[in-house]
C-alpha cells in the first residue's frame, strides 16, 4: 500500500529483455535505501514493483508482459525520470490517499500550460474509468496523489503547485500527447462493487 506522496525521483538506467519479460534497473541518489530489502515493493511511476536485486543507490525489478500491456511502461526509455515511493509502514503519516500501485489504465496528457505559478493539466482517461473520477476527488497519476479540479466527460483537470512539480517528474517528463499511468480511487472502486453485490 502507498499514499501517492512521492519520496524521490529516479532514473531508468537499463531495460533488458529476460525470457520474454523485462528487467529494469532504476537508480536514485535521493531515495533512502537503508530500510529496503529484497522482496520489498517500490511504486515506480505508480506501478507496484518488487525489488529483486539492489545496491546502495539502485534496484532491479522484473516486469511481466501483463504489466507491460496494462501500463505506460512500453513507452519508458533508458534515461527517463520516474516517481518513486516505498511501500508505507503502519507508522507512516498518511499524506495522500490510499494507493495500491495497481494501474487501472493509461491516460494521455492533452493540455499542459502555465497558470500563474502552477501548471494546468488536462488528461484524458479511458472511457471505462471516467465513472470513478469526481470533481475534487482523488486520483493517482504516475504514482502521484492528485486532486481533480474538474471532470469533463473523460477529461480530468489538474493544477500542479510548484512544490509538486519540483519533487516529481511532471515538469521534466510529462508532455502533451504523452502517456501516464492512472489508478482510480480505491474507495470508489469498492463502493461500486458493494453496490453491485447488494443489488443482486
Amino acid at each position: 500500500m502507498f499514499t501517492g506522496i512521492i519520496e524521490s525521483t529516479g532514473t531508468l538506467k537499463s531495460i533488458t529483455e529476460v525470457g520474454g519479460d523485462v528487467r529494469l534497473v532504476i537508480e536514485s541518489d535521493d531515495l533512502d535505501f537503508s530500510d529496503v530489502k529484497l522482496g520489498d515493493s517500490i511504486a515506480s511511476n505508480g506501478v507496484c514493483l518488487t525489488v529483486v536485486d539492489m545496491d546502495s543507490n539502485s534496484y532491479a525489478v522484473d516486469v511481466s508482459r501483463e504489466t507491460l500491456a496494462k501500463t505506460a511502461m512500453n513507452n519508458w526509455q533508458q534515461g527517463d525520470t520516474l516517481n518513486l515511493e516505498k511501500a508505507m509502514l503502519p507508522t507512516t503519516r498518511f499524506g495522500g490517499h490510499m494507493v495500491s500501485g495497481h494501474v487501472d489504465g493509461v491516460g494521455t496528457v492533452e493540455v499542459m500550460t502555465e497558470d500563474a505559478r502552477s501548471i494546468y493539466i488536462e488528461i484524458s482517461i479511458p472511457e471505462a474509468l471516467k465513472k470513478y473520477a469526481a470533481t475534487k476527488g482523488s486520483i493517482t497519476v504516475d504514482g502521484i496523489s492528485l486532486t481533480t479540479n474538474l471532470v469533463k466527460d473523460n477529461i480530468i483537470c489538474l493544477n500542479i503547485i510548484p512544490h509538486t512539480a519540483e519533487v516529481t517528474n511532471i515538469a521534466r517528463h510529462w508532455k502533451v500527447g504523452g502517456p501516464v499511468n492512472i489508478e482510480v480511487d480505491l474507495i470508489a472502486r469498492y463502493l461500486e462493487r458493494l453496490t453491485a453485490v447488494a443489488a443482486d
